[in-house]
């Protein structure tokens, strides 16, 4: 039987991950737990495997999204503290309770349906389990959380709701975090102390949380009792800081053929390119429903033999095309279309920045069925 070869391959480099976690949770404050966030499958790495890397860094919660997401950890076999934070009001809070996983609350139905789930768990298991929750309150993103108007009110009602309810932390999101010295920072601190000091005020002894990626690596005053990186344990770096974060992400492809064309002769749909020399083309089998954006044409460069060599013409829905001058690769060559940058390939903040998006985005993208997923550990 002959071997099938992926048309497109992303390596995941599980040391990186561990060591990137390993270097945020040492730059938390002293007494601050580092929670590991690897939703949306890992940001595209594949939660699971970054989950048991991250742990094995030093992480000691891991934060998810969904419960669907946490659910899958937990009955993996994650045994570290597990936290949800948003889903539908459709959601189903009884097996969150019964699998011990952290739910956030933003609203007094919310917290009705969570102790709904706690009383639906406890009739099924007959044991008298109770919800762990975190009270999110917004404190300037005014997105998900609780407004400040309505926060007396909700902690009041968690408050009441004990021992159904746990209140284990209040929590909030910066908003503007990766901009060094942007004054809503300070603004949505103060906002969070002052929700804190309500909470305590009503009988609450929460522990906080608030620190994204970029406030792990530039406000310790913020770290408080447990930090939640997320783009950074992929070794992506939010802020303009050096630090020694590893890329975990390569995204490569082959070549499949090459061909000579002569001077004048155009290059993929719409003609838009022509070559104004004799050249060697390469064939990726790699496009725009393989993550590579159709708007990159022309824009961008590969990694193949030894040297950056740039795509030309359209980036096409299965495939692209790579100038290689006079040099003719072999077929079956590795072409990396970004990676950690250390050899001088391009990186996904490279494409985000033609972009002009994050590299979120980028990596994030990388789940998708035609690509295949392999994992590495130090040296291999």
């Amino acid at each position: 039987m002959t071997a099938s070869f992926p048309r497109a391959e992303v390596v995941i480099d599980l040391s990186a991950i561990r060591h990137n976690v390993a270097l945020l949770a040492s730059r938390a404050a002293a007494g601050a737990q580092t929670m590991a966030v690897v939703k949306a499958d890992g940001y595209g790495h594949g939660a699971l495997e970054v989950a048991r890397a991250a742990v094995e860094g030093g992480a000691t919660w891991l934060g998810t999204c969904s419960l669907g997401e946490a659910l899958a950890l937990r009955r993996a076999g994650i045994g570290v503290r597990l936290f949800s934070w948003l889903d539908t009001p459709e959601a189903d809070f009884a097996p969150a309770v019964a699998e011990d996983i952290d739910v956030a609350v933003s609203s007094l139905d919310e917290l009705a349906r969570v102790a709904d789930g706690v009383r639906r768990a406890r009739d099924f298991s007959g044991l008298t389990v109770n919800a762990r929750v975190h009270l999110k309150i917004d404190t300037g993103l005014s997105r998900n959380g609780c407004p400040p108007a309505e926060w007396q009110a909700l902690v009041d009602a968690a408050a009441a709701a004990e021992p159904l309810i746990e209140v284990v932390a209040i929590w909030s999101h910066l908003a503007c975090a990766d901009e060094l010295g942007h004054p809503s920072i300070d603004a949505q601190a103060k906002r969070f102390d002052e929700a804190y000091d309500i909470a305590r005020t009503a009988g609450l002894n929460p522990m906080r949380h608030i620190a994204n990626s970029a406030a792990v690596l530039t406000r310790p005053e913020l770290h408080f009792d447990l930090v939640r990186p997320g783009i950074a344990i992929y070794g992506l770096n939010p802020v303009p800081t050096e630090d020694d974060l590893r890329p975990a992400m390569t995204f490569k492809s082959s070549v499949v053929l090459t061909k000579r064309i002569p001077a004048g002769e155009s290059v993929s749909y719409g003609h838009s390119w022509t070559a104004e020399r004799d050249s060697t083309l390469a064939l990726v089998p790699v496009g725009y429903a393989d993550g590579v954006p159709r708007s990159l044409s022309g824009r961008m460069d590969v990694w193949l033999g030894g040297r950056r060599r740039p795509v030309v013409g359209r980036v096409c829905m299965d495939q692209l095309i790579v100038d290689c001058g006079d040099d003719e690769p072999a077929v079956g060559s590795e072409v990396i279309l970004f990676g950690q940058g250390a050899l001088g390939e391009p990186t996904a903040r490279e494409w985000a920045d033609k972009l002009g998006t994050i590299d979120y985005e980028i990596v994030t993208s990388m789940y998708r069925p035609r690509i295949h997923r392999t994992y590495l550990e130090a040296g291999s």
